[in-house]
């Protein structure tokens, strides 16, 4: 099931689920390849891998359940103020990435597509990635790039920010909560998740990336079940062992992301009832498994490792390229055959840059930020 921390981990960090890491770049990799073939769609009804957007609601539920598993037992020997620090630590650093990256790409990505691109004063793409930098959304005045991001230089950024304020909402508050009084909000959640999906103008979950009302309802409710589901399920659940784990749970998240488009334009409804209950009931079935299964072979280890390592970077750097390919595919309407050899070597121009990114950058800063701001106060409380 688990294995020891890896270097960068603090000096009192519990083992890892190595197949819960290692699904969470399964689905990290079928990102870039839906946003690959989004590209080429001409509407969301023909998309090949029709529901990969559901990748973000199944981080979620991984992120909830492994926040439950790390810290809640901790709170009598941690702060709050520690906490902040450890998550800081943990994904900051590549968020800073994802930002630079989108910037050197920003102007690559100037087109017919994206004509307010090459309008854009280079001290105001600057700001924007200092802001992003910060992870702090921009207001809909500064959309540099015309899609009304709130991060337009790394569009994925959304999904971190709503991530940090699941943080927040569990340390400040959630984290107090009983069992009974945890589960009585992911089950007002999930209902607010379905009355979402099924009523949804396109039949579906997909949003929350913008600054204004009714995005930032979106995001809050893809945020609230899937997250807190998965700390509930990390409070209740009882593992038991699942032999072949990551092979089988692979193949169901694959099999959840590739289903077509259900319903087609005259039931919306139907695809929307489909992604409230893949969120509600198989993405924590899919971590159940997960974490009960062990991971074994030398080979098995290895992929599952290699996926795990790159999760968190292939997700939170990929998009510049997505950005410039869709661009070219737009402008010059290249047919998907066509831009198939093409969008192969943005699929592995992403992991590249994701595993360049993790060994060069990632790795040493998160351990220089834990040696400098975590380990001396750890050694500290032990001494008192």
């Amino acid at each position: 099931m688990n294995t020891t921390a890896p270097l960068t981990a603090f000096p009192d960090s519990k083992n890892h689920y190595d197949i819960l890491d290692g699904l969470r770049g399964v689905a990290a990799v079928l990102v870039v390849v839906f946003h690959i073939f989004e590209a080429s769609a001409t509407s969301y009804l023909d998309q090949i891998v029709n529901h990969g957007y559901l990748a973000v609601d199944f981080f979620y539920v991984l992120s909830g359940f492994v926040i439950g598993y790390a810290y809640d037992d901790r709170w009598g020997r941690m702060s709050v103020g520690g906490f902040f620090k450890r998550r800081l630590i943990r994904l900051h650093p590549m968020v800073v990435m994802g930002m630079i990256i989108g910037a050197i790409g920003f102007y690559f990505g100037a087109s017919a597509y994206w004509p307010i691109i090459s309008t854009v004063p280079v001290w105001k793409m600057l700001l924007v990635m200092l802001i992003g930098c910060t992870l702090l959304p921009v207001p809909l005045s500064m959309d540099i790039r015309g899609w009304a991001e709130m991060h337009p230089l790394n569009g994925p950024g959304w999904s971190l920010f709503f991530e940090y304020v699941a943080n927040i909402l569990y340390a400040l508050f959630i984290r107090k909560f009983s069992t009974k009084l945890l589960a009585l909000l992911v089950f007002v959640a999930g209902a607010a998740l379905i009355h979402l999906a099924v009523t949804s103008p396109n039949g579906d979950v997909v949003g929350g990336w913008s600054l204004d009302s009714t995005q930032m309802r979106i995001g809050l409710t893809r945020l609230m079940y899937p997250f807190f589901a998965g700390l509930l399920l990390s409070r209740v659940s009882t593992l038991k062992h699942i032999e072949h784990a990551f092979l089988w749970c692979s193949l169901l998240v694959v099999v959840v992301f590739a289903i077509p488009r259900i319903g087609g334009s005259g039931h919306l409804w139907m695809n929307g009832l489909y992604d409230s209950l893949s969120i509600i009931f198989i993405f924590p079935l899919i971590v159940y498994l997960g974490a009960g299964g062990v991971v074994k072979g030398k080979y098995t280890s290895k992929v599952c490792k290699f996926f795990g390592d790159i999760s968190y970077p292939i997700y939170i750097t990929h998009y510049p390229l997505i950005y410039v390919y869709t661009a070219w595919v737009n402008d010059h309407k290249v047919p998907l055959g066509h831009a198939l050899p093409v969008g192969l070597l943005v699929l592995t121009s992403s992991i590249a840059i994701a595993y360049a990114c993790l060994k060069l950058y990632d790795l040493p800063v998160r351990k220089w930020l834990t040696e400098r701001f975590m380990v001396k106060a750890l050694v500290g409380k032990q001494v008192n």
